[in-house]
């Protein structure tokens, strides 16, 4: 397999400052799958062209470690007809040559963090072939989970004092800042969120509650006076296992917890890391509100309004809070499942240490639900609600609880096994075997996919067990527990929400 590699990356790799830390992750798994990895002559020349000739020589020897491509294919008729639409200057001429030889299939992929680059690609139908740097370390992990121990993958809430300082990933702060280490140092009696892999920090999360007397002066336009939460920092290094997502979800309850009327963060647009967590707050509901002038130069303001109502059409913009104008389902879950795909939502009964967060699913906002049920009728901004069945060898009437309760973001009806293996990437707890064995359950019947948000655990599901549920009236007797996705009045709901909160 032949790996075409953009300038940028050569840069990140080559280049004795590091400016991005998952530069390492890419080549060694471009080296343990045996990608031979490929430079293009119009790269050669963009770095022989560098104002430092002590550079160009560097790079010049560092380059007889990569494959030249020897001959550059004609530019093809499809590429050219983009090109002509696309590019305005020699540069982006430049990148469309890169892209050619991908389309012409010269080259099995091409790995570059330039946005104009994806662009081009998806219009001439190439996306699954060209790839930033995180997405291909996605895909590899994805493709190749033996190769991976993620046995020590996990979330802590840790005191800065506790943090390792001098860890290379802070160094991008280091570099932003002027008297990071300092501003790091004077918050060690503070609590922050710290995920480390084999030893090594890969991301970090902080977040500050703040009242209305806050002094926002130096943003443009003034933030008006209200209960915020900020991210005072936030960082999260490419590794395939959505922890993006995970610290999100640490934000939205952390703000939902400190009942505050909106989120915000500023942040520099330098580096492909810094736009890819612009892009990622963007999806959520982030949006840009402004500048903030520091010592340190113009970052930039993005705000999440944290307050009713919610949206039914984009329930991700509005997260974690319900739609009212939905429909309520509860769903039974499996007791071998429930806390891999919702690991907050533990119950007391298990042990912490069994589901160490260490896979895409576990830490994803966005999840799915696998169901044969005869009920397919839900609609975006619906809410369900996870019944977790009772433990073999149990009594129902104690231990099945009400845990979990998510939004539905849409249903997906495959028609084939790929197209079902497809819809729950990354994001169930059942492995393919139990998916292919799901396909093929009922002839007649064939499962179908519900994408969902993980929005709340409930804080004491034994609250909410059979027996509880009997008694308030949500249940006539034990043979009502749902056996689908069985559709429940609003007024029943607000009856479980209640009792979980007394």
């Amino acid at each position: 397999m032949k790996a075409l590699l953009d300038t940028n990356i050569i840069i990140h790799r080559e280049t004795a400052k590091i400016v991005n830390l998952n530069i390492g992750n890419l080549f060694y798994w471009l080296d343990k799958l045996k990608y031979e990895k490929y430079v293009h002559q119009v790269t050669q020349e963009e770095l022989q062209r560098h104002t430092d000739s002590q550079v160009v020589k560097t790079m010049g020897i560092k380059l007889e470690s990569y494959h030249l491509m020897k001959v550059v294919a004609p530019l093809h008729k499809d590429v050219e007809r983009i090109s002509s639409e696309i590019d305005k200057t020699d540069n982006d001429k430049y990148d469309t040559q890169l892209l050619n030889e991908t389309y012409v299939k010269r080259v099995d992929l091409l790995i570059t963090e330039d946005k104009k680059i994806h662009t081009k690609a998806k219009l001439l139908g190439i996306s699954d072939r060209v790839f930033f740097i995180e997405k291909f370390i996605e895909k590899a992990i994805e493709e190749n989970p033996t190769l991976v121990d993620y046995k020590t993958l996990s979330v802590k809430k840790e005191y800065f004092g506790k943090v390792n300082l001098e860890s290379t990933f802070f160094n991008s702060f280091r570099n932003d800042y002027n008297g990071f280490d300092d501003w790091f140092n004077g918050k060690a009696e503070e609590v922050s969120y710290v995920c480390s892999f084999e030893g090594e920090i890969n991301a970090f999360l902080y977040v500050k509650p703040e009242g209305e007397k806050e002094n926002y002066t130096n943003i443009t336009p003034i933030l008006p006076p209200k209960k915020r939460l900020k991210i005072g920092t936030f960082k999260v290094t490419a590794n395939g296992f959505k922890l993006g997502e995970r610290f999100l979800k640490i934000v939205f309850d952390n703000a939902w917890k400190c009942k505050v009327d909106e989120i915000y963060v500023t942040i520099f647009d330098k580096r492909p890391e810094q736009l890819r967590l612009i892009e990622l707050l963007e999806s959520w509901g982030f949006v840009f509100w402004g500048t903030k002038e520091t010592k340190n130069g113009t970052e930039k303001v993005y705000i999440r309004p944290f307050e009713k109502p919610a949206s039914r059409e984009n329930p991700r913009l509005t997260f974690p809070f319900l739609c009212t104008e939905g429909k309520v389902f509860m769903v039974p879950i499996n007791p071998d499942y429930h806390t891999d795909l919702l690991p907050d939502s533990i119950l007391q009964t298990e042990s912490p240490l069994d589901f160490i967060e260490s896979q895409p699913h576990r830490n994803a906002i966005s999840k799915v639900y696998v169901s044969h049920s005869k009920e397919k009728n839900l609609n975006t901004g619906d809410i369900i609600l996870f019944y977790r069945t009772k433990p073999p060898g149990q009594k129902a009437y104690y231990t099945s609880v009400v845990t979990t309760i998510g939004i539905v973001e849409n249903v997906i009806k495959p028609s084939t096994f790929d197209g079902l293996l497809s819809a729950c990437k990354k994001r169930t707890a059942l492995s393919e075997k139990e998916l292919a064995e799901y396909w093929d359950r009922y002839d007649y019947q064939r499962p179908f996919v519900v994408n969902f948000l993980y929005a709340f655990s409930l804080p004491n599901p034994f609250k909410i067990n059979l027996k509880k549920l009997i008694e308030i009236g949500i249940f006539g007797g034990t043979e009502d527990a749902p056996r689908g996705f069985q559709e429940l009045s609003w007024d029943s709901f607000v009856k479980i929400y209640k009792e979980a909160y007394k």
